[in-house]
């Protein structure tokens, strides 16, 4: 097997991505549209996108990252909101688009037309993530985005099954469809339940850190794979699994938070910029199979179906909006108002992606009695076409949107403060035990060393409120930062001394490795990393 295709796909996805970050147009829609314009290029190697890879090796991971960095507390707190949408709304949309597609394309029979609303009903989690980063958006909002996208691939790829199982005479009636949706939730749930307390042994207590984070870095998998297994949603498995690790990963160790860290970014920025150079690639076999003569009706269909995936959106997130608090006292007073903005920005956030083309492709060739599935060139070509349309109209239009409704943000002095003040309250509780510890005799230090501690401390309490202060007048710099650059440069001044002795030959590599380690993690702690960095 040839492994230059793949590797060439993986380097060129990474710099295209590197390179839109520069850029005001988000990473997704640049690596979409250079996907589109490869996909046409005459010697560009052919990838196909493979359920049978894409659902257990890509989507576990992509899930398990976006849920790590999840807030349990606020999904808690949104959980009727998020549950409208990724369990409600998916099924609404899945019946809705279908039985429109039904209504407007003839030779789509009606269980093949609920097979494509299942397919394109869930908006995608990766998806979701990275627009929500790059425009800003409120923080209920965001949350209320991810969370329903970790979960509505759960409740898509269960009603496809459903609906497909109907389409090809398998002859499944509703109450087995009710039956296997329920299984594949409860079970789902139960086997994340089941794996996250072990999972989080594992993690505490294995004492180096590269065996944590190659445990770190088979959780997704083995929680889905072991989901699956028992005909359960792998989905909502990796989603527990990675919620309850990332709520409780305060209690491993420094170096393997670090370490992970890292490795997880590299990870992620990997897969995401692959999957959706991967979603503009398709776009020769979804041509391929359709009949040049039908193009114009092809291409009349897909925007019919496009429109109506974001007017169902709307018709389902104004009412899931406003009708429970207009019904219940109880969900007034638990949550907090809003006004049409919120529910707007929801509404257009509906962008499609890789899952959805995924799932489509695993639509077989035949049914059970032999004949072609009905119209599934079409299938895969609507398919395409919603997703690309999503990402692209929606997902250049929202951080406009964004702006021209004023949407409060993030405030950076407000989180400053709040950050302050958490530091103030921590740094008391750490003086107070310092003093206690200093106080028994088995504790002695040399002054000096004692009063390291005490200033280390000190430094670690002011640094955040000097991040509230002024600027100075000539560099802009706020003091905080003139610390950070003198402290780089003293460090970088050390490390060029000890690769001259290392070139001199008056410390070996060994050493000099060990040296610059110690270096680095004085840099790390002196130089906060900034969201951009």
């Amino acid at each position: 097997m040839d492994a230059l295709p793949l590797v060439a796909l993986v380097a060129a996805s990474a710099a295209v991505a590197g390179a839109a970050r520069r850029t005001p147009v988000p990473a997704p829609l640049v690596l979409v549209a250079v996907g589109l314009i490869a996909g046409l290029v005459p010697g560009v190697p052919t990838y196909h996108l493979d359920a049978h890879i894409v659902l257990p090796l890509l989507l576990p991971p992509l899930l398990y990252t976006a849920a790590v960095d999840s807030s349990y507390l606020d999904l808690r707190a949104n959980i009727r909101p998020v549950a409208l949408l990724s369990v409600g709304y998916t099924l609404f949309a899945t019946l809705a688009v279908g039985w429109l597609a039904y209504l407007v394309i003839p030779e789509l029979p009606l269980t093949a037309a609920l097979v494509l609303g299942a397919v394109i009903a869930p908006p995608d989690a990766v998806t979701a993530a990275a627009i929500a980063r790059r425009v800003g958006l409120p923080a209920r909002v965001t949350t209320i985005l991810q969370g329903e996208s970790l979960v509505n691939d759960a409740t898509a790829i269960t009603a496809f099954r459903v609906a497909l199982a109907a389409a090809i005479g398998e002859g499944m009636s509703w109450g087995e469809g009710i039956a296997e949706f329920l299984l594949a939730a409860v079970g789902g749930v139960g086997v994340g339940l089941l794996l996250m307390v072990p999972l989080h042994w594992l993690r505490t207590h294995l004492k180096e850190a590269l065996l944590q984070n190659t445990l770190s870095l088979l959780i997704p998998f083995v929680a889905y794979a072991a989901a699956e297994r028992v005909h359960a949603s792998g989905v909502l498995a990796v989603v527990v699994v990675a919620l309850y690790l990332g709520h409780r990963s305060w209690q491993v160790d420094f170096a393997t938070r670090l370490q992970e860290a890292a490795v997880w970014n590299m990870v992620a920025f990997i897969l995401e910029s692959t999957v959706f150079a991967l979603i503009g690639l398709q776009l020769p076999f979804v041509l391929k199979g359709l009949e040049a003569g039908g193009m114009t009706e092809a291409l009349g269909y897909a925007a019919i179906i496009f429109v109506a995936v974001v007017v169902v959106r709307f018709i389902w997130v104004y009412p899931a909006t406003y009708l429970p608090r207009w019904l219940s006292e109880r969900v007034r007073e638990r949550e907090p108002g809003t006004d049409w903005t919120a529910p707007l920005i929801v509404g257009w956030a509906g962008m499609r992606g890789v899952v959805s083309l995924a799932v489509a492709f695993s639509i077989p060739l035949v049914t059970h009695d032999g004949e072609p599935f009905p119209a599934r060139n079409l299938v895969l070509f609507l398919t395409f076409t919603t997703v690309i349309a999503t990402l692209v109209i929606q997902g250049l239009t929202l951080p406009v949107l964004v702006r021209v409704l004023k949407l409060p943000g993030r405030d950076p002095q407000t989180e400053t403060l709040i950050e302050a003040q958490a530091q103030s309250e921590a740094s008391v509780a750490a003086e107070a035990r310092l003093e206690e510890l200093l106080a028994d005799p088995h504790n002695s230090l040399p002054p000096p060393l004692a009063d390291r501690l005490r200033s280390v401390l000190e430094r670690r309490r002011n640094s955040v409120w000097e991040r509230l202060g002024a600027a100075d007048p000539v560099t802009g710099e706020s003091a905080d930062d003139t610390y950070r650059r003198l402290a780089r440069e003293m460090i970088e001044a050390e490390r060029e001394v000890f690769v001259r002795l290392r070139d001199e030959r008056r410390i070996d590599d060994e050493m000099l490795r060990t040296l610059l380690r110690r270096l680095d993690l004085e840099e790390a702690a002196a130089y906060r990393e900034t969201g951009d960095s």
